[in-house]
């Protein structure tokens, strides 16, 4: 997963095809451009350009072209559906039209991913002309095979500890200097962390990867992640009904989504500090597992009170959102698969973005809509904080209202960050449920190219 080669391209233009890709306004143009032969036979066959059409050219040899319609498509989807469309395993090269060449790259990347450690495919993508100055283009598209190739894995082949040492060999190949914490001093320094994987026979463990830009001095940010890592989870005590069982392989799509996102800026070397907490644990059913209405003290001190066992997310982030915000981040970043009520509001494909501070958020949403990978604000709403409260206990872990259920998981975790720290958390979906242009079914790292350029804003910024 670690070395992702994109055999989806190819460096060398020899032997490669022209491919046309255009628009209905540059349609007629297009037409005279082309030899009298090709220009009739287009438009004999009525193409109009639009979106995802694709017509081959002939010529004495065969095919000697393609022709793909954009329609008013400027996302990376316009391309998205090509790699499996055009022939299997032949080069193409695009020839220059109204479209950004970097997003074509993307968006053809995007779809030519197919999770195949397990079984063998079908068939083999297309392969496409990028020149190696696309570097950001070759790794937004490489870390987002590697965040669907981790979601993609069955949880009896990714565990808590494979996570984990998936982060730490990650860190490691770009120079960072790894701590895994798990057992003794894992149930010590993360409290919350331990109850929630200690219903599992494979244990809970938290890796932290600490890396510098190779321009980075002590005064550059602090950039600080943290993600969600729950390898599989049942429920807990409260267990979720089979149909809502089925994909919780992809509860550790927060994490990966950090990974990600990781990966991206050491592979950029941007001049920062960055720290990455990730939780990985298995929220499971035995003897030893957290009950419903059990009390935790947090790594902060206070006390929790588990209202439900199935929201068991915010219990794995909390303590590495207080650990980051005593080293005083920058920015403080966390990614979670946390609740349906997001999806709910804002479907799978939108993440639900939540953030304390209102430039950086504007940052974050001006990011998503300039690379394609859009996301949406919801409000930390202070009066739907005393839905935490509890009897017993400094607060709980669930509201005691059935609404906004997205807006109170927030609030739980915005009480373990330190109120001068600029934090944003996302809640989001890290699955397509059936194939579209560019995103096959499967696990998906949604927002991860916006927080990828969000950061490095702000990184040239300071």
């Amino acid at each position: 997963m670690l070395e992702q080669t994109l055999e989806c391209l190819v460096d060398n233009a020899d032997a490669t095809r022209p491919l046309y890709a255009v628009r209905p306004s540059g349609l007629a143009a297009f037409f005279d451009s082309l030899p009298a032969a090709q220009s009739r036979f287009l438009r004999q066959l009525d193409f109009t350009a639009a979106a995802q059409e694709l017509l081959f050219l002939p010529g004495d040899e065969g095919v000697v072209g393609a022709v793909l319609g954009l329609g008013d498509d400027t996302s990376p989807a316009a391309f998205g559906n090509l790699a499996f469309r055009l022939s299997e395993g032949m080069p193409w090269h695009l020839q220059a039209g109204d479209y950004d060449a970097a997003i074509a790259t993307l968006g053809f990347c995007l779809g030519a991913y197919r999770y195949g450690a397990l079984k063998a495919a079908k068939r083999s993508p297309a392969r496409l002309l990028a020149p190696m100055a696309q570097r950001r283009t070759r790794s937004a598209a490489a870390a987002t095979w590697m965040v669907r190739d981790l979601i993609n894995t069955p949880a009896n082949l990714l565990g808590p500890a494979e996570l984990a040492g998936f982060a730490a060999s990650l860190g490691r190949h770009y120079g960072a200097t790894v701590e895994l914490v798990t057992d003794d001093a894992l149930a010590e320094a993360y409290p919350t962390v331990a109850a929630v994987g200690r219903g599992s026979a494979r244990p809970a463990h938290v890796a932290i990867l600490r890396w510098s830009g190779s321009a980075a001095h002590a005064g550059v940010p602090l950039i600080s992640l943290c993600g969600k890592g729950v390898c599989f989870d049942t429920g807990g005590y409260d267990i979720k009904p089979s149909s809502g069982m089925l994909r919780m392989k992809k509860d550790m799509g927060g994490a990966a989504t950090v990974l990600g996102l990781t990966r991206m800026i050491m592979e950029a070397d941007l001049p920062v500090r960055l720290v990455v907490r990730i939780g990985c644990v298995e929220n499971s059913i035995s003897g030893t597992a957290m009950r419903p209405l059990d009390v935790i003290r947090t790594r902060k001190g206070v006390t929790v009170e588990v209202g439900n066992t199935d929201a068991e997310g915010r219990l794995v982030l909390c303590d590495l959102l207080a650990e980051a915000c005593d080293e005083q981040p920058a920015l403080l970043v966390d990614c979670a698969t946390l609740t349906g009520a997001a999806r709910v509001a804002l479907g799978p494909d939108l993440p639900a973005m939540f953030c304390n501070d209102d430039e950086w958020a504007e940052i974050l949403l001006r990011s998503g809509r300039e690379q394609h990978d859009p996301m949406w604000r919801l409000p930390l709403w202070s009066p739907y904080d005393r839905w935490l409260d509890s009897p017993i206990a400094d607060f709980n872990n669930v509201s005691s209202k059935p609404h906004a259920g997205a807006i109170t998981a927030a609030l739980f975790l915005q009480r373990f960050v330190t109120p001068d720290v600029m934090w944003a958390h996302f809640d989001l979906y890290a699955w397509n449920d059936q194939t579209s242009p560019g995103r096959p079914e499967g696990g998906e790292a949604y927002g991860m190219r916006a927080m990828f350029c969000a950061v490095m804003e702000r990184a040239k910024s300071d």
